[in-house]
């Protein structure tokens, strides 16, 4: 219970909702234990009242007995309907309290969850996968709903009728209530090993259901590559598995279930054998009467629910606890990088790197070492190298996604730790390698980083990103939907859509990460023409494997290894003739082979 004990918080916050439902309850059990009473007074009537009658055969009241009779019956009948009445009306508000008290704390639990995912580091999200991220917001929380809501009202509404009904049987006979009660124990342990078993084979199922919705989502996904390759009858083949695994599994817990119920009915009928019995035995020492039998009989009734649902309450906490315990893991995370309680402030976009050093904190493996260069607000500074040289983690640092191990890293003379973290990287605009585009409109794609739609500057953007003509040969240009991940548009279009996202902002940094694979030469030169203009005064960050993208850069950084083997204009790096040269010659060399 120890993890379940975070969320004392949330009971407390709705207490004005959990203290009126168990009020609701006891008040319901009270109005659900009455009505055996009222069927004991009613049968002992029966009993006396055919003796009365019987006594008066011939006489000319028996008439008058059989409507006192009739009288009495229907009185009883419309009281226990009443309380019947009565007791479901205070259900109905148990259930409008904790069960909505259950809901509104979801619903906070999962806007806290996601806030907090929102806080976390980019390495946290390296870490986990996104499958298991959902999960956590999703399954897990609604089986804690489970305990907050279900859980908790069957909890108490079991503990007060057994009270009040356990009290109501003593009073009337010790013996009698001992031996009706006798099998109830055994039903409980029963109830809850079989229970457990069921959950196992159960938790079986999902994984299996959601193994085979990943193999089915996979595999339409793609389509294109399995058809190419003719995998068809492959593919069925493995589904067909799949689908017998899921089968088997299902088959198993249906056995469980059907030995389940007759086991419990049986155990809920000998309850009712024993209070038959025993109580027969004790109305003939005149110790009860025959309608405390009845009594008996409608209490065992009235217990057989709430000692079922022990077992299935045990174990929604059961499971509740684990997926707390697993949401706990998540809110204990701390942030790797934190932003500091300072004043939100403009930056004009010097970038300085004093001796970097950055290892990635989920593999240890070493990305830049000893880096020191400067960008000046206003320059082209261009990053070139081989694949894994670091390129990308300078990016990454420079948005301070994360946090360098070693040197410092200096925004306008001031270390990047020390500026507002949201203030700071609203001023910087960054197209990514892997694009990503949301499932909506172009236009509101664009304009993702504000909270107005502003067509003109959509507009604009898109015309600086050379994407404005493609849009309007859709037939519903700038509302368009983005199919996911951006499929309705082709790996050009999706990339220059990203730049006109990061233009839009019109921040004072903008870094492009190799977005321009997918663009032609001609298109390529018009944005970075574009790009000239709308970031004056500004600085532009550029990596690029083609040295076509950058050689007008004024300034060019060659990595390898982590290292900058050498830096400056494309000039002053062909003269130099090392890496920058060797890299230029190769590339001229692959482009007059190809052509």
């Amino acid at each position: 219970m120890k993890h379940l004990a975070y969320l004392n918080k949330f009971l407390y916050k709705y207490r004005w909702h959990l203290i009126p439902g168990i009020l609701f309850v006891i008040i319901s059990n009270i109005f659900g234990v009455l009505p055996a009473q009222i069927v004991r007074v009613a049968f002992d009537l029966v009993t006396e009242n055919i003796s009365t009658y019987q006594l008066f055969d011939g006489f000319n009241r028996q008439a008058a007995v059989y409507s006192i009779f009739g009288s009495s019956l229907l009185l009883f009948g419309t009281l226990v309907l009443v309380l019947s009445l009565l007791r479901g009306l205070f259900l109905f508000f148990m259930r409008q309290t904790i069960i909505l008290m259950s809901r509104h704390i979801e619903f906070d639990m999962k806007n806290e969850i996601y806030s907090h995912y929102q806080a976390l580091s980019l390495a946290f999200f390296r870490r986990h996968n996104t499958g298991d991220l959902m999960n956590r917001v999703t399954e897990d929380v609604s089986r804690v709903r489970m305990y907050l809501g279900p859980a908790i009202m069957y909890a108490i509404n079991t503990i007060v009728l057994f009270i009040l009904v356990i009290y109501a049987m003593v009073t009337v006979n010790v013996r009698l209530a001992f031996f009706s009660l006798l099998p109830m124990p055994v039903l409980v342990v029963t109830i809850y090993y079989v229970n457990n078993i069921i959950e196992a084979r159960s938790e079986g199922i999902q994984k299996r259901l959601s193994d085979l919705s990943s193999f089915v989502q996979e595999n339409f996904s793609g389509i294109r590559v399995i058809k190419s390759y003719v995998r068809e009858q492959f593919v069925r083949d493995s589904f067909a598995h799949e689908s017998e695994g899921y089968k088997k599994q299902s088959m198993d817990l249906v056995q469980v279930q059907a030995l389940f119920f007759p086991l419990m009915l049986l155990l809920v009928g000998l309850s009712t054998i024993i209070t038959i019995y025993i109580g027969g035995v004790e109305v003939m020492k005149g110790n009860i009467t025959a309608g405390n039998i009845a009594e008996f009989i409608v209490y065992l009734s009235q217990l057989t629910f709430p000692v079922m649902s022990l077992g299935w309450v045990t174990s929604l906490v059961q499971r509740a606890a684990a997926s707390q315990k697993r949401i706990n893991e998540f809110l204990h995370e701390e942030p790797e990088v934190k932003s500091p309680t300072s004043v939100k402030q403009a930056i004009k976009g010097r970038i300085e790197f004093k001796n970097v050093s950055f290892d990635y904190p989920d593999t240890g493996i070493r990305a830049l070492n000893d880096v020191s260069f400067v960008a000046e607000p206003g320059q082209l500074v261009a990053i070139i190298g081989r694949t894994g040289s670091g390129k990308s983690t300078i990016a990454n640092l420079i948005m301070r996604m994360y946090d360098c191990t070693g040197g410092e890293i200096l925004i306008d003379d001031k270390p990047i730790n020390q500026l507002n973290l949201e203030s700071y990287r609203s001023q910087i605009g960054f197209v990514p390698q892997e694009v990503f585009l949301f499932s909506d409109t172009i236009a509101r794609n664009i304009a993702f980083s504000a909270d107005v739609l502003d067509m003109p500057s959509v507009e604009q953007a898109a015309r600086n990103a050379a994407v404005y003509s493609n849009i309007m040969e859709f037939e519903l240009g700038f509302e368009t939907m983005i199919g996911e991940r951006g499929v309705t548009l082709s790996g050009g279009q999706k990339q220059r859509v990203s730049i006109a996202r990061a233009i839009v902002k019109q921040p004072q940094i903008l870094i492009f990460d190799d977005c321009l694979s997918a663009v032609d030469t001609r298109t390529e030169e018009e944005i970075l023409n574009n790009l000239g203009r709308s970031m004056q005064n500004k600085t532009s960050l550029i990596i690029a494997h083609r040295i076509s993208t950058i050689k007008n850069a004024d300034k060019i950084l060659v990595l390898d290894q982590g290292k900058i083997l050498e830096q400056g204009t494309h000039a002053q790096l062909m003269a130099n003739k090392a890496a920058y040269f060797e890299l230029y010659e190769k590339q001229l060399l692959e482009e007059q082979q190809t052509a």
